[in-house]
């Protein structure tokens, strides 16, 4: 069996209540590949991301050009992880 026929196969069997939380994993898997290839095409490495400011984010301020915007925030706020002090 291909395996887009098992992913089929598993999300029809999921209760209803876990077909969200399905749903949110799968589109958090496309927007992690997107966002390393777009880091392999325009250079950039995890490491230069990690030491960026918030000035050199605001270079990135408007640009979202996407219509999913709030389920994208509603993603990074179901997996975001609590704050550890």
């Amino acid at each position: 069996m291909m395996t887009k026929e098992l992913l089929v196969q598993e999300i029809e069997s999921l209760p209803p209540e876990l077909l969200t939380e399905a749903l949110d994993f799968i589109r958090f898997i496309k927007a992690s590949h997107s966002q390393k290839q777009l880091n392999k095409e325009t250079n950039l490495s995890e490491d230069t991301l990690k030491g960026s400011t918030a000035e050199d984010l605001l270079e990135f301020a408007g640009s979202w050009s996407g219509d999913d915007i709030r389920e994208c925030l509603q993603l990074v706020h179901n997996t975001r992880m609590p704050l550890q002090i």
